[in-house]
């Protein structure tokens, strides 16, 4: 295992790259990595007063930021984020108590998974300032650990995710209870708090699989000193919520009745509290686009009516938008958003 302070050296050698955050390392820099400076607005003439060279590095630095705009604190993610707030704080039960889990059921494009890891750094954040990089025993503190599912996840992928992102060396042996022995012995060791299971829908839960799985959540919430935050889509649908009837509704439930169910609602605009919140939105925007030609109201007044038809409302169609239409402003030499 490399150390804290070998970790934080390479965070602070190089910038915020697409290292998987599967991977302790990768999770590390995206708590790290400062936020991104915003370009240099330019008008027109300072642009065509920039050397070649000058004029190619300030395009760059305006694609790697219209990329990256999020995340924009909305309503929806400062709600949600109050209570994760008050979920995760409330289960500092002892470890005799079950605590509590979340799940983040919402239709595709809301920003779940982006508004859970804001949450996830800043909590990671908070815990490593409050008790330090290292914990008593000297190993590394780890406050959060993500596990992303796939199509086929049973249990034994699911352990061995946990380890690879301990970066544990005994995930090429065993069976599933080996596994998850090791997580737990992971988990002890570097004092998480946090278990965060990405795209659960993949999961099947009708079947053996996902009744085992299941199992295996209730397993983690006995055993482990851990909140576990589900992040899906259609989760209720898929019965995690529901009793049922046979043997796997009724186990399948069993995780859901531990579970809180948060979501994320698209933006609306039939109410005024609706509509005052687009415009809020849009505004935030425009303070962070960097284009030329610019203009106060360009989103807000001339595209607010195109971008909703456009995104109905999803944050995520609207970021993409934003960030397509910029790059093609800027590529082109038109610098405006119309």
């Amino acid at each position: 295992m490399t150390t804290k302070t070998q970790t934080a050296q390479r965070v602070s050698e190089a910038p915020m790259d697409n290292l998987t955050l599967a991977r302790k390392e990768g999770w590390q820099r995206f708590v790290d990595t400062p936020a991104r400076l915003q370009p240099e607005h330019m008008t027109r003439r300072e642009l065509e007063a920039l050397t070649e060279d000058a004029f190619d590095d300030y395009n760059r630095k305006r694609r790697e930021w219209h990329a990256n705009l999020g995340p924009i604190r909305t309503p929806q993610l400062a709600n949600l984020h109050e209570d994760l707030w008050d979920i995760v704080d409330s289960n500092a039960q002892d470890g005799d108590r079950a605590k509590g889990a979340v799940a983040i059921d919402a239709f595709p494009g809301l920003g779940k998974t982006t508004a859970v890891l804001d949450f996830a750094r800043k909590y990671h954040q908070r815990e490593a300032k409050e008790h330090g990089a290292a914990t008593n025993q000297g190993h590394e503190r780890w406050p959060v650990c993500r596990v992303g599912l796939t199509g086929n996840t049973g249990m034994v992928e699911f352990n061995r995710a946990m380890l690879g992102f301990f970066a544990h060396p005994g995930v090429s042996r065993g069976n599933a209870a080996h596994f998850a022995h090791r997580a737990l012995d992971c988990v002890l060791a570097c004092e998480t708090k946090l278990l965060i299971v990405d795209d659960l829908h993949f999961l099947r839960w009708r079947n053996t699989v996902g009744v085992e799985i299941s199992n295996h959540f209730k397993y983690i919430a006995n055993e482990f000193p851990v909140t576990l935050i589900f992040v899906g889509v259609g989760l209720a649908a898929r019965g995690l919520f529901s009793e049922g009837h046979s043997y796997e509704d009724a186990v399948i439930a069993q995780t859901g009745r531990r579970t809180t169910k948060l979501d994320l609602h698209p933006f609306v605009i039939n109410t005024d509290d609706g509509r005052r919140a687009w415009r809020q939105l849009l505004l935030a925007l425009e303070q962070r686009i960097v284009l030329a030609d610019k203009r106060p109201g360009m989103l807000a007044d001339d595209l607010s009516d195109y971008l909703f038809a456009r995104s109905t409302g999803h944050i995520g169609s609207l970021m993409t938008l934003i960030n397509r239409g910029c790059q093609r402003a800027v590529r082109t030499g038109f610098e405006n958003l119309n």
